[in-house]
C-alpha cells in the first residue's frame, strides 16, 4: 500500500519549482534531489510523477513553450505571423535562457506546445504556393536565427552570473588592450567602428536588425514563387 505523497505535491508543483531552479541558477544546478529539497519533500516521492530528470526537462519545456498563446486572428500577412513566431521564441529564451540548449538541437522535446511552434510559424505560409518542405525550412530558419541571437543573450547571462562582470565592464577593461591593436593599422575596418561606436552590443536591436534582413530574403523567395520562379 502505498503511503500518502507530501501535502500538495503534483506534477504542476515539481515541474514549476524546477523551472524556477533552472531560471535563477541554470541547468546544471537543477537535480532531482534539488527540486524535492525546494519542495520539503523525499527525493524518490518525486518519481512517483515524473521518472527522471530528462522527462522533467521535457516537462518543463512544454511548459514555457505554453506560457504565451498565439492570437487568434493576425492582421498583415505571412511576415507578421513569422515576426510574431521569432519574437515569441525570442522572450521564451530571454525569460528561460536555459531552454536554449533544450530546444537548439537535432533532438528537441516533441511535445504538443512545441509541436505548436513549428506548426504555426508553417501555417504563416500556407497559401503561397510553398511545398510543405520549403515551409518547414522557412520555420527552421527564422528559428535558428532567433536561437543564434538567443546564443548571445544567454551567454551574457551566464558570464555575468558566473563572474559578477557585466558585458560593459568586460568592454572597458579590454578597451586599452583593443585600441592598442587597432592603432596596428591593420584593421581599418573595425577601426571606423570603434570610433563610431565603443559601446557594446545591443543584444535586442541586433536580433531585430537580423530579423528584418532574413524576412526581407523570405520575402524575394515568396514572390519568386507567385511569379512562378
Amino acid at each position: 500500500m502505498h503511503h500518502e505523497p507530501p501535502s500538495g505535491l503534483s506534477t504542476e508543483r515539481i515541474v514549476r519549482t524546477a523551472v524556477r531552479i533552472a531560471d535563477t541558477e541554470g541547468l546544471d544546478a537543477l537535480s532531482m534531489r534539488r527540486v524535492a529539497t525546494e519542495l520539503g519533500a523525499g527525493t524518490m516521492s518525486l518519481y512517483r510523477y515524473v521518472s527522471g530528470k530528462d522527462a522533467l526537462v521535457e516537462l518543463m519545456v512544454e511548459v514555457v513553450f505554453g506560457e504565451t498563446s498565439y492570437p487568434v486572428s493576425v492582421p498583415g500577412g505571412w511576415r507578421t505571423r513569422l515576426e510574431i513566431a521569432a519574437r515569441r521564441e525570442w522572450g521564451m529564451y530571454s525569460r528561460h535562457p536555459w531552454a536554449l540548449r533544450v530546444i537548439a538541437t537535432p533532438q528537441p522535446p516533441l511535445g504538443p506546445n512545441v509541436l505548436a511552434d513549428v506548426e504555426w510559424a508553417m501555417r504563416a505560409m500556407d497559401g503561397l504556393g510553398l511545398d510543405p518542405m520549403t515551409m518547414h525550412w522557412v520555420a527552421m530558419m527564422v528559428s535558428a536565427q532567433v536561437q543564434g541571437a538567443a546564443l548571445l543573450l544567454v551567454n551574457e547571462l551566464e558570464a555575468e552570473r558566473r563572474t559578477g562582470v557585466t558585458t560593459r565592464q568586460w568592454r572597458a577593461s579590454k578597451t586599452p588592450m583593443l585600441l592598442e591593436i587597432l592603432e596596428s593599422g591593420q584593421f581599418p575596418m573595425l577601426s571606423r567602428l570603434y570610433a563610431q561606436q565603443d559601446e557594446p552590443i545591443d543584444i535586442d536591436e541586433w536580433f531585430e536588425f537580423s530579423l528584418r534582413h532574413l524576412l526581407d530574403g523570405v520575402a524575394v523567395l515568396v514572390e519568386g514563387r507567385k511569379k512562378g520562379a
